[in-house]
Parts: structure tokens; C-alpha cells; sequence
């Protein structure tokens, strides 16, 4: 396949460069120093599941007179969605499709927006990855899972394509689903709680589900955001927060939330997507979300980076 990767973070850098070694023809959209190394040294994987040292890559920094692809992947910060959204458009031609593994519930809409509804597919991925310095991507733990679908529902050729090039690639999990929206929200719901509660208190899962007092607060968040999500359409089981947790508790106790580590260098925090975005559709849809308006609270002042 010819695949466009517009974001070479931990996301893109990771599925992109697996997909680069296993034969796909990847293009690479990426900028400033991290641009430079992929360039010049080519790009590395820090993995215990997916090594990966200095493959060399397509590495541009403008599209434009490159001409259609078959898929777009997006892996920028949901901030840059419309830049990369606009970047995109000379690698977008009838045929082409676009998936965005950003976190969020509004990809889907955005791409449709942008390239009409016949181009948009649905995707979200769990991976704990990202730059550790110009060039290199660091991937915590062995968890990699890219699930992608049509947005109607079902399995299309398209869909089926590109999980056999990702199944090629051998090196992290791959589902294709017939019901991407609900695979969406279900991230959404684990990650605005999971997010909020491990930048709130500024420390990892483990000292969070360890006390009592954490792990109700934890659960209750992840009630909100359920409520939200059934409100919004989505058939999510009654037990689903109890299952999230559940899903916590099997994560090493050192996993945090890359808001974390965004709020830890005072970078740009994805919280109006987050837990900012329960809060918003909860008060659309006539759901309290009393947890999620206290951790948006909390965070807002350190959304965006000091001047």
C-alpha cells in the first residue's frame, strides 16, 4: 500500500516505521530536529516488542505535489488536527482513504468535514510510545494495538487491505472492527479518566488504584464518562466502568498517561478533548460529570505552556 504518515510521534513513528520495514511504501510528514534525524540517520525504535534501528524512510516536511495515496494516517496532537487535516490534501484523491489514530471522539467527523464521508474511516490505537529525542521513538512496555473500521459499520476491501499490511508487519496487534465507533468511545471513556486522574495527582496508575479513596474516585470518573457515552448513542454495558477498572489493575503499576508527560515538560495538554470534552457533552446531553469538571478545573491553568 502507499500510505502517507502526517506525524512521526510516538503513533506514527511506531505503526509507520513497522509498516516502512515490512515492504509498505510509507511516506513519512514530519518537521523541525525530528525531520532532520529521520533524514539523516534514518529512524529508531526503542522496543522490547519492535526494534527498530536507523530504517531508512521518506521524510518530507510538505506533500504538496506528491499526489494521492491509498491511506492517510493521522498521528498528530489533536491541537494540530486541522493543520494536518490541511496538509493532507494533495495525498487525498477519490480513492484515498484517511484514518486518524488521535485520541478523542471527532476524528471521524473532522476527516468527513474535510474530504467528505467516503474517505473517513475510524481508528484508535493503545500504545504507550513516544519521542524520546530527534528521531528515535521510545516504546514503553509491549502493548501496541492499532483497530480500525468503517464508520458504518461492517468490513470493507479497503479495511481488509490494510489490516493484512499491518498483520504483515508482525510486530503489534491488529483488529478490524465491524463497530469502530463503539471501539472509539470505549478508549475515550478509559483514557479521559485514565488521563485526568494521572495528571490531576501527578503520579502513575499504581499509587492511584492502590487506596480506596483513588480507586473510588477513578471509577467514578469512568461512571461519568460511560453515561456520556450511552447518552451519545453508544451500547456500552452497564458493568463497563467496573471492566475498565478491571483493565486498570492489569496495567504495570509505572503506566502513566502521556497528558502526564505533557503536563510534567509544560507542553500543551490534550485536556480540552479529554476530560474537558465529558464535560461538554455531558452538559449537551443533560449528564453530571462532577469528577471530570473538577479534573478539567484543576488542569485548565496548565493546558497551554507558559509564556
Amino acid at each position: 500500500m502507499r500510505i502517507a504518515v502526517i506525524g512521526v510521534g510516538g503513533v506514527g513513528g511506531y505503526f509507520g516505521g513497522h509498516l516502512a520495514a515490512a515492504g509498505e511504501d510509507v511516506l513519512f510528514v514530519a518537521r523541525g530536529a525530528h525531520l532532520a534525524a529521520l533524514q539523516r540517520d534514518g529512524l529508531t525504535v526503542e522496543s522490547q516488542r519492535g526494534p527498530l534501528q536507523g530504517l531508512k524512510v521518506q521524510a518530507i516536511d510538505d506533500p504538496a505535489g506528491h499526489g494521492p495515496v491509498d491511506l492517510v494516517i493521522l498521528g498528530v496532537k489533536l491541537w494540530d488536527t486541522e493543520a494536518a487535516l490541511a496538509l493532507a490534501k494533495p495525498l487525498v484523491g477519490p480513492q484515498t482513504a484517511v484514518v486518524s489514530f488521535q485520541n478523542g471522539v471527532e476524528s471521524i467527523a473532522k476527516i468527513s468535514q474535510a474530504f467528505g464521508e467516503t474517505a473517513a474511516l475510524g481508528g484508535t490505537c493503545h500504545i504507550a510510545a513516544a519521542i524520546a529525542r530527534p528521531g528515535v521513538i521510545a516504546h514503553t512496555g509491549s502493548m501496541a494495538r492499532l483497530t480500525f473500521g468503517e464508520p458504518g459499520g461492517g468490513l470493507s476491501p479497503r479495511v481488509e487491505a490494510f489490516a493484512a499490511a499491518c498483520e504483515k508487519a508482525g510486530t503489534f496487534d491488529v483488529v478490524a472492527s465491524p463497530d469502530i465507533r463503539r471501539a472509539i468511545w470505549e478508549k475515550f471513556v478509559f483514557l479521559s479518566s485514565f488521563s485526568g486522574m494521572t495528571a490531576l495527582t501527578r503520579r502513575p496508575i499504581g499509587p492511584i488504584r492502590a487506596t480506596e479513596e483513588g480507586r473510588a474516585v477513578f471509577r467514578a470518573a469512568l461512571e461519568e464518562a460511560s453515561a456520556v457515552a450511552r447518552r451519545s448513542g453508544i451500547d456500552l454495558p452497564e458493568d463497563h466502568a467496573a471492566r475498565a477498572l478491571a483493565f486498570a489493575d492489569s496495567l504495570p503499576a509505572e503506566m502513566q498517561s502521556s497528558m502526564l508527560g505533557d503536563l510534567t515538560r509544560g507542553a500543551r495538554l490534550e485536556l480540552p478533548w479529554l476530560s474537558g470534552a465529558v464535560v461538554k457533552l455531558g452538559a449537551e446531553l443533560g449528564v453530571p460529570t462532577p469528577v471530570h469538571a473538577t479534573i478539567n478545573a484543576a488542569l485548565l491553568p496548565h493546558a497551554e505552556p507558559a509564556a
